[in-house]
């Protein structure tokens, strides 16, 4: 696989979960042997402003795949809800309109239990993020670029 950039862009809100989803991503790259130097890690506020620095990064070109990491746990009030689907929807919306791949390390859970069992084991979003986006960059080195709009 020929050299990639990747991007991470991880929220800082419930940061006892999206610090380990974030540790947990980085060691899965480095496993596959991507360099330190071939990886940028920007942290936003929460989850909320990760499309906004999303599409930043994909505009930029300097990306071959990128990543979002952050946390929304359901709350008292259905805040939660509408910040999740804008989340998400943004992001697929901006996978698609740059053509560059976006990795949804975003998690919903219901607790702050769920979303640590979410950091570990055989539920490890982080890890899953990093896994797909290796395959996201092979897929995308062995489609080609494409040229049509």
């Amino acid at each position: 696989m020929k050299k990639s950039k990747i991007g991470i862009v991880a929220s800082r809100f419930n940061e006892n979960v999206t610090e380990r989803l974030l540790a947990n991503c980085l060691k899965t790259l480095e496993a596959a042997k991507i360099a330190k130097s071939d990886i940028l890690v920007i942290r936003v506020p929460g989850a909320y402003e990760i499309p906004w620095t999303l599409q930043e990064m994909a505009l930029s070109g300097k990306y071959s795949v990128l990543i979002t990491l952050g946390c929304i746990l359901k709350g008292e009030t259905p805040q939660n809800d509408y910040m999740a689907k804008a989340v998400v929807e943004s992001i697929q919306k901006i996978s698609l309109e740059t053509r560059v791949p976006c990795l949804l390390g975003v998690i919903t859970p219901n607790t702050e239990k769920q979303a640590l069992a979410r950091t570990r084991g055989e539920m490890d979003r982080g890890k899953e993020a990093a896994l797909a986006a290796l395959e996201m960059l092979w897929i995308k080195s062995t489609l080609g670029k494409g040229t049509s709009k």
